[in-house]
């Protein structure tokens, strides 16, 4: 797992994941011995659990994010992978096709970097006036670069300037949004990365102390008091990630079981938060939205 043990959001991850495997008649304690490592966005510990649970000679290890994908791969090219949100598989190298993934790892992909396209253009429509764009990423992420490339190829279009933030450490996070904050005009997009999640409620408490209207790529962020969020159902892509398990425990190969795209997204906006920055969100993205929070 590549939040830390006491989040909340990777324990409903971890729940909906049992959950799924005992829909298919897998019960801890039982019929199924679970190991479980919890890496909360560390590269280094990525790399040492991943070492650790290829030792325990496993039947099949699940992993979150594609940091944790890479590090497993680095670790064993036998031990069949199921990934439940990475993040273009092909372009990583963990696959070789969608289709016919060819090796050790199958899975989910978490979205396809069009996505992030969207967000910038979400921000526009609930914030008119923002002209430049703070955007949180992980540069040592093939992931994190991606998806700032995507924004980047909407920006100009609309009229937006580009701010790339590193997350490496709260530190850099705090000094370069009190920094980018200083002129007016700001937004936040907050991008896919495990350390990005990690640090959530720093990233939040940020963008409501400079007014920064935000849209942010999961759930958590809403929760911890963001303003907005377009993504994926994350707890279900492993629900769906315990069925490839299921097949794997049962004789079949990653090689043969194509990677997947999610099946739901979800937009979610807190009307609390918007009045606090003092924005009034159109009616016309109420509408679409899947759930506003009072």
């Amino acid at each position: 797992m590549s939040a830390p043990a006491d989040d909340p959001e990777g324990q409903a991850r971890f729940t909906a994941f049992r959950q799924g495997l005992q829909k298919f008649g897998w019960t801890e304690g039982q019929n199924v011995h679970i190991d479980v490592r919890w890496a909360g966005g560390d590269a280094a510990l990525d790399r040492k659990f991943s070492t650790e649970l290829v030792s325990l000679t496993p039947d099949v290890i699940l992993a979150t994010a594609s940091p944790t994908v890479a590090a497993l791969q680095l670790a064993t090219r036998t031990v069949p992978i199921v990934f439940a949100h990475a993040v273009d598989p092909v372009g990583a190298g963990f696959v070789d096709s969608l289709a016919r993934p060819g090796g050790n790892a199958t899975g989910f992909v978490l979205f396809e970097y069009s996505i992030a396209a969207k967000w910038l253009e979400l921000l526009k429509e609930i914030a008119p006036n923002v002209t430049r764009v703070a955007v949180l990423r992980d540069s040592a992420i093939a992931a994190g670069i991606g998806q700032f490339g995507a924004i980047q190829s909407v920006a100009p279009s609309l009229g937006v300037e580009l701010t790339p933030v590193n997350v490496r450490d709260p530190g850099e996070i705090e000094r370069a949004i009190s920094a980018f904050a200083g002129s007016p005009n700001g937004g936040l997009i907050v991008t896919a990365s495990p350390l990005a999640l990690v640090h959530r409620d720093l990233i939040v408490t940020l963008a409501a102390r400079y007014k920064l209207c935000a849209v942010y790529i999961a759930r958590p962020y809403i929760i911890a008091g963001g303003l907005i969020f377009y993504g994926p159902d994350i707890p279900d892509l492993y629900r769906r990630a315990a069925g490839y398990i299921d097949r794997i425990l049962k004789g079949e190969k990653p090689a043969d079981l194509p990677v997947q795209a999610p099946t739901k997204y979800e937009l979610v906006i807190n009307l609390k938060t918007a009045k606090a920055l003092g924005i009034t969100v159109p009616l016309s993205l109420l509408g679409r939205a899947d759930e506003v929070m009072e």
